[in-house]
């Protein structure tokens, strides 16, 4: 493509962002946060320029065309018991602390109502999602505590199998969701909390489709068919979501998007947890240690095109209802060129539009299913909390069914 034509579709992608800007499905900038600086935002004032240590802050959410951001306030799955929710409220906490900091930018949004609302206002509605039901401690009356607090969706595992649910990267134990899972299921779609199968065992995917009569969501998972990494949704759970209503948004993390970095990244998280890091840390000291590996053993690099290669096919077996974006910045070591933070969107746009994408599709791509998801999830919660009361549910202990 010419430099003309190229800088055509950039301005006609930043043109459609403004009216149509994205909801991201995932952000890790509170963990970020609280490894870097304990949530100390003296000293990392998103107002301004993060760039030496962020994907995140205003200035490039404003540039990015940022509209609607599903804050993660993920906790590791390492985190176990009272850890795991009490480390989750002190996430939950951050997002109120950046709300209340930055309100002429960021707005709190509970709802599809709220997210419209904060687009009018020109401001970018803050949502949140829970990383892993282990922050709910198998309680049934803290998932109710934590969608109160404003949470909206919950990843039903992270990178650990828990108690009720299998996960992509660990050894499976239920064969998908147990009965107190399905129960979770249930419980989430009656308060109104979407059900987010990133990092999931395929088994569990389809165990939660056939349980949840809401729509569910993919925060931030692309297409196996594409790149065959288990973090990936396979083409028959993809063709499962025009029935459900639900949504699959495209990340951005090289290693889940390029084949090639697969092999790459598996090596290079070896090296962090030889020198005593955990494979996800991002801290200055582990960075660090990133640098040097990828000094020494060149990192295969992805592209906005690389991503639009994913959104392709998840468009032709889900179909352009039930597609989105979920980026996860500041919860990757790496992201691709042209999508180094979050002010890339605009060319991951103009890389679409090249390829013929319609503005009807990318509306609903950036902004319009996303929000449909949630207001149907909200509609779904009026029916079924008039139909029955709070599920209080409990694991069976060790032995018992």
């Amino acid at each position: 493509m010419s430099a003309t034509g190229a800088a055509r579709h950039l301005d006609a992608a930043r043109e459609l962002l403004a009216e149509y800007p994205v909801v991201d499905g995932h952000n890790d900038l509170p963990w970020a946060l609280r490894q870097t600086v304990r949530y100390d935002l003296d000293r990392r004032d998103i107002a301004a320029d993060q760039s030496a240590h962020l994907h995140t802050d205003i200035p490039r959410l404003r540039a990015g065309g940022v509209g609607a951001q599903f804050w993660s306030v993920y906790v590791r799955s390492d985190y176990a018991g009272d850890e795991a929710v009490s480390a989750t409220l002190e996430q939950i906490d951050a997002v109120a602390q950046l709300i209340e900091r930055y309100p002429r930018d960021l707005v709190r949004a509970l709802t599809a109502d709220d997210m419209e609302a904060a687009r009018a206002d020109g401001r970018i509605a803050s949502l949140m999602g829970a990383e892993g039901g282990h922050s709910i401690n198998n309680s049934l009356a803290t998932l109710r505590a934590l969608h109160r607090l404003g949470v909206r969706y919950m990843t039903l595992t992270h990178n650990d199998t828990i108690d009720w649910a299998d996960s992509a990267t660990d050894e499976p134990r239920h064969g998908g969701l147990s009965d107190f899972g399905r129960e979770v299921v249930r419980e989430m779609n009656r308060v109104g909390m979407l059900v987010d199968l990133s990092h999931v065992a395929p088994t569990t995917m389809r165990d939660a489709l056939a349980v949840s009569v809401a729509p569910v969501v993919f925060s931030h998972s692309s297409a196996r068919a594409v790149c065959d990494h288990v973090r990936n949704i396979p083409d028959d759970v993809l063709e499962l979501l025009p029935a459900n209503g639900g949504v699959a948004m495209a990340t951005f993390v090289p290693k889940f998007v390029l084949p090639t970095a697969v092999e790459w990244t598996r090596a290079a998280d070896e090296n962090l947890r030889a020198h005593g890091f955990h494979h996800l840390d991002t801290t200055p000291a582990a960075m660090e240690l990133h640098r040097a590996f990828e000094a020494a053993n060149p990192r295969p690099a992805a592209t906005a095109a690389t991503v639009a290669d994913h959104l392709d096919h998840m468009r032709e077996v889900a179909g352009a209802d039930h597609i989105g974006i979920g980026g996860d910045y500041d919860g990757t070591a790496f992201t691709p060129s042209g999508l180094d933070d979050v002010a890339g969107y605009p060319n991951l746009i103009a890389e679409l539009l090249s390829r013929g994408w319609s503005k009807a599709d990318l509306a609903k791509l950036t902004w319009s299913n996303a929000v449909r998801v949630l207001r149907d999830a909200e509609a779904v919660a009026r029916e079924q909390s008039a139909a029955r009361g709070p599920s209080n549910a409990v694991l069976p202990a060790d032995g018992e069914s």
